[in-house]
Formats: C-alpha cells, structure tokens, sequence
C-alpha cells in the first residue's frame, strides 16, 4: 500500500534574514513522506519568499493532488510548480532508491556573522573558497571588504553575488576600487547588474568573470555564450524536478561552464539532499549550501558535526495524508 503524508515546519532565523528587501523571521515549509513496500522517502517543498512563484499554501495544494493521485495508481505527471516538482522528485527518488548516497559536505563559506570567525572557518581549509553579497551598501565598502578579505587569506578563492543591484555606474564604480591585482581570484559575480546586457557590458569592460542566477530561470532565458561568462548557479527549490535539474546541469557543463548547485534556504533535510545532488551532477565544483547558519533548529536529518537541535518527525505538523 502507497502512503504520504505532508508535514509543515516552521524555524526560526537569526535576526531575521533579508530577501529582497523584505526580513522574515520564520522559514516555513513543507515535509512530505512517501511509504511503500517497507521502503521510505522523505523530500522538502519550500517556496522561497520573493523568489519562488508559488505561495506556500498553492504549494500544499498542489502537492496534496498529485500525492492523491500517486497513492491511487502510482503514477503522476510533473508539477509545473517547481518547488512541488523538486520535493515531490527528491521523495519518488528516496523511494525507488534512485538518489545516491555519497554527499559533497564541503561547500563555499558565506561571508556573514563574526570576522574572526569567519577568518577561522576559511583559514582551517587548504583552499578555500566564500561566498559574499555585494550591493547592500554603497559599493567603494563593498569593494574595501573584497579587498580585506582576499589580502587577508592569500589562498582564497571567493564568489560574489550582487542579486541584480546595481545600475551599470554604480557597477563600474565598485570596480574602480577593486584591488586589481586581486581580481583574478574572485571566480565569478553573480547578477551585478539590473540587466543582463549591462552585466555583460561589465564584465567585459572589468574582465570580472560573470555567473547567472535570477536570468537562467527566466522564460526568455538561452544560454548563450559571452566571454566571461563563467558559471551558471542552480538552484533545484526554483527551477523544477529532480529530470529537470540534471538536463539544465547538462546543458551548462556541454557550454564549458561550471554548473553551481545553491541553496534557497532549506531546512538540513533539504541541504542534505542538495549536497547529495552536488555529489552525484556536479563533483568537480564546490556547491552553495552554507546557510545553515541563519536557522535556529534542524530538522529529520542532521548536517554533520552541526550542533543545531535535531527536530524529529514527531515535533511536526502533518498538514495531510492519504
């Protein structure tokens, strides 16, 4: 007999995360729980406010039908909801034993919280690589933190991500004050401006290597060759099914283009499934899970050596079962 269940969590966050410009204080989502044949499979489906296009409750409907119908006949088409796809794929794929095991735990450090402590975690690795966000403050104490930090760790590595901040000048100005010397070991800048053209036109004319975010999931979207394009980052809660993720893998790695598996604020289950994924689609690059760090609790499944407390399935809310 074919059983499912949906659970809803809600953590708290440290200090309450921006997204956006809009701060939540609370990361809700949804747990679901496949049964089958004495085998189990869990997947987590968490619109991510601001970004995703469904509203969480659409998410729980949506996942609710499809569910219905899996436990009738076994069979379902895809959800065009991408979170409702990912999680509902990631749970079909525990089940059926599909989703290796083997995980990637190393992942790029995100520049946030205490300096020293952050000093420490990136000088314990032999080569480290961080992640920071541009384009929240005016762009001359940007560029002085980018220098700071590559000055004070020789062998770092490090990616910054603008979210599409910045007009062109303001783009250009923080490069002005880049270290030039510095610049070959940022790796890429996600989205520095509110155009892709004008993305293109800096990264061109500052030879910053550029990586694709908010426009590889848009409609329009073709992944086009330029220069400096570098990198194109994946985020799995956005962009659809466990099929859909690995053909938009493919696709990035056949350009010549690092493809980079990134977080949308999942709970540890979620992080642990995606740096599973990481492991199995893209082994050669270092995937963006480090957030972990603004969540208050785990939940089912614990990230290694993170003294977080553990939820367990009993602490849940079961919003729905067949």
């Amino acid at each position: 007999m074919r059983r499912a269940q949906l659970f809803h969590y809600s953590i708290p966050l440290e200090a309450g995360v921006v997204l956006r410009d809009s701060r939540i204080k609370q990361r809700e989502g949804l747990l679901v729980k496949l049964r089958e044949a004495g085998r189990e499979g869990w997947g987590e489906i968490a619109p991510l406010p601001g970004f995703s296009q469904e509203t969480l409750d659409a998410a729980q409907r949506e996942a609710a039908d499809r569910l219905r119908c899996w436990a009738r006949d076994g069979s379902v088409s895809e959800s065009t909801l991408p979170s409702v796809a990912f999680g509902l794929s990631c749970a079909w794929a525990e089940l059926a034993d599909e989703l290796p095991a083997g995980a990637e735990w190393h992942s790029a450090i995100l520049c946030n919280g205490d300096p020293d402590e952050l000093l420490l975690r990136l000088g314990a690795q032999p080569a480290p690589v961080a992640k920071m966000k541009v384009g929240l403050y005016e762009p001359v104490r940007d560029a002085m933190m980018v220098n700071l930090l590559l000055e004070a760790l020789p062998q770092l590595t490090l990616r910054l991500d603008a979210n599409r901040s910045w007009r062109l000048e303001k783009a250009r100005h923080f490069a002005r004050f880049l270290n030039p010397q510095q610049r070959a070991r940022i790796a890429f800048i996600e989205e520095p401006c509110r155009t892709p053209d004008d993305s293109i036109l800096f990264a061109a004319e500052t030879g910053i290597a550029l990586g694709w975010d908010e426009s590889s999931r848009e409609a329009e979207f073709q992944l086009a060759i330029t220069p400096h394009l570098r990198a194109v980052i994946i985020k799995p809660s956005l962009t659809g099914s466990l099929s859909t993720v690995r053909q938009r893998i493919t696709q990035v790695q056949q350009a010549g283009l690092s493809a980079v598996i990134s977080a949308s604020l999942e709970s540890s289950l979620g992080l642990t499934q995606l740096a599973r994924l990481a492991r199995w689609l893209t082994p050669e690059t270092v995937p963006g899970l480090d957030t972990l760090g603004f969540m208050q609790q785990q939940l089912i499944r614990r990230w290694p050596g993170n003294p977080l407390p553990l939820l367990s399935e009993a602490s849940l809310a079961m919003v729905w079962q067949n």
